[in-house]
């Protein structure tokens, strides 16, 4: 863990469309961003719509999941991915395109909205 991450992104993940049922992904990054102070899924979520509505960022939410989860794009950086908040942790999954920046950048907002509270990041990558 540490609270200042390079969000180097060691694998991406690999994107099938199986017939007849969308798209999904196998392998993979996810930075599990972890609150010094623990909080509650609904104020996590909270959190991350405020940063998301004060931009620079278009993005959408999926409905009828039992987590709170988005479709994230920076529009200086160009960078997709999603953020999903989950026990008591907010998680930025990489897709396939999805470069350094953005996350750093959605990182370092998340920290400056926190009121004087620290991050620690865990970078879990699938297969490892």
């Amino acid at each position: 863990m540490t609270t200042d991450p390079s969000f180097s992104i060691p694998a991406h993940p690999q994107r099938r469309f199986p017939h007849g049922s969308g798209v999904e992904y196998e392998g993979g990054t996810e930075f599990r961003l972890i609150p010094e102070q623990e909080q509650a899924t609904p104020d996590l979520a909270e959190t991350v719509v405020d940063i998301l509505a004060a931009g620079p960022y278009r993005y959408g939410d999926f409905h009828d999941l039992p987590m709170p989860l988005w479709l994230v794009r920076d529009e200086e950086t160009t960078d997709v991915f999603r953020v999903a908040v989950r026990d008591g942790t907010v998680r930025l999954h990489v897709l396939p395109t999805t470069e350094s920046d953005g996350l750093q950048r959605f990182f370092d907002r998340l920290c400056e909205t926190s009121a004087g509270g620290s991050w620690a990041v865990q970078r879990h990558v699938d297969g490892q």
